[in-house]
């Protein structure tokens, strides 16, 4: 009951609120202003322990052998080389766009051999290269891990992730991604979610701005910016980011069958049609009942047990839902009938497969 309460109140508050105009920025992204990925390869040093086998993980023997020739430690063999406080670790970053040298980036140090945690470790200097293996940013720090992991010799806890750490403003910005947005006649805005109407109404937004730019759409997804003066393109971007479009979409219904959430948009219509539902529901109770003997006889206290059994059965009704109903319509129709969330999923799907359903049903 609880649950078809709340139910009926998100979506009737979605059905009688408007569609929200929304800035362009939230709902596009410029091309050519993203992130890049950088990765690197590293050792983790200063565990209680927990770091890497040598026996089992030859990448952390060979990796810790050369790094010490480096540094002028040689002439070590593998049966002297058996700590266990070192880790062979991935180290991944986002450089933003228009990161400048100098910048600092948050890292992300995940365990690459069978260490069984990272708490304590500090990862050594790791160079992050992008996709063309060049030397981005550079990293090193202590690590900030999460989870934990305790055991014994008879028991184990563990929470969270302990093989995967975080070093905030971990590495520092080396070099820089060549982007001259300055130099740019043109750019394209593209939409996250392609729509015909949306790209239309965020061209007619911006030519209808005073701004010095003019918007001509391409296709759903993108929309193409023209500048009358190529040294104010930045300052021309950051009004027409500003600026506020109503977002559209094709109606669609989510249905989520494993937690029995369902999310309808406000565009979904049905046809007329007429719904029933109803179903049989059966109780099983299990109890106890203690039976002792009598007084000064012989005889042991048992315990019998007791099961009851209780049957309800749900009359079934119609409930005739008009043609062309809005989101609140259709949710008052289903209720009036007393039916629950995983009860909707099965409607819904009902419905749409007699055509009465104006939407695209999707079950994840």
């Amino acid at each position: 009951m609880l649950g078809r309460f709340l139910l009926s109140a998100v979506l009737a508050f979605c059905a009688g609120t408007t569609l929200a105009e929304v800035r362009i920025k939230d709902i596009v992204h410029f091309e050519g202003v993203r992130p890049n990925q950088l990765v690197g390869y590293g050792l983790v040093v200063g565990l209680d322990g927990t770091g890497d086998s040598m026996r089992n993980s030859p990448f952390t023997r060979s990796s810790v052998e050369g790094l010490l020739e480096r540094l002028g430690v040689g002439n070590l063999s593998s049966q002297e080389l058996r700590t266990a406080n070192t880790a062979a670790v991935m180290v991944t970053a986002e450089l933003p766009p228009f990161g400048r040298r100098g910048g600092t980036i948050d890292v992300v140090v995940s365990s690459l051999g069978d260490a069984s945690s990272l708490h304590g470790g500090t990862l050594l200097v790791t160079p992050l290269v992008g996709a063309d293996n060049k030397i981005y940013a550079v990293s090193q720090g202590a690590l900030a891990v999460g989870g934990f992991a305790a055991e014994g010799s008879a028991a184990s806890v563990k929470s969270g992730v302990p093989t995967v750490g975080r070093i905030d403003n971990g590495a520092i910005i080396e070099r820089e991604v060549e982007f001259d947005l300055a130099a740019l006649q043109t750019i394209r805005l593209a939409l996250r979610n392609p729509d015909f109407t949306t790209a239309s109404r965020i061209t007619t937004a911006i030519n209808a701005a005073n701004v010095p730019a003019r918007a001509r759409m391409l296709d759903p997804s993108t929309v193409e910016l023209s500048f009358q003066e190529k040294a104010a393109m930045p300052e021309t971007l950051a009004q027409i980011e500003r600026l506020t479009v109503q977002p559209d979409g094709p109606a669609r219904v989510v249905v989520d069958s494993k937690s029995g959430t369902i999310v309808i948009g406000a565009e979904v219509r049905i046809d007329e049609v007429a719904i029933s539902q109803g179903g049989l529901t059966v109780s099983v109770r299990e109890s106890a009942a203690v039976s002792q003997p009598e007084p000064f006889s012989i005889g042991e206290t048992v315990i019998v047990p007791q099961t009851g059994i209780d049957l309800q059965r749900r009359e079934s009704g119609f409930a005739v839902v008009d043609g062309q109903v809005s989101l609140r319509e259709l949710v008052d129709g289903l209720n009036a009938i007393g039916v629950g969330a995983r009860e909707i999923i099965s409607i819904l799907q009902a419905i749409k497969a007699a055509g009465a359903l104006h939407a695209d049903l999707e079950v994840i």
